[in-house]
């Protein structure tokens, strides 16, 4: 198991040793691409920690914790939400 606490997770992430074989900013037509980056992310260990970056960033491109980036706005759509109703 990777200690997150001492490993930053970019670090640890699954992605740093196939990125110049996989494509993470695939066109969101790409499907072949976007499945490719996907199962990458699936055997992620910091897949979570890898999505929240991107919805609390709003990072518009690419696959980020195995989501694109039209299902990451979904997300933050939500997660604003619940912001703004516990405020």
């Amino acid at each position: 198991m990777i200690d997150l606490t001492i490993t930053p997770w970019r670090e640890a992430a699954a992605c740093v040793p196939v990125r110049d074989e996989v494509d993470f900013f695939p066109d969101k037509e790409d499907l072949a691409g976007i499945f490719r980056a996907k199962a990458i992310c699936a055997t992620c260990p910091v897949a979570d920690a890898c999505l929240s970056w991107a919805v609390e960033t709003n990072q518009s491109e690419g696959v980020w914790g195995g989501h694109t980036a039209k299902e990451r706005r979904r997300l933050r759509r939500t997660w604003l939400e619940e912001i703004r109703k516990a405020s």
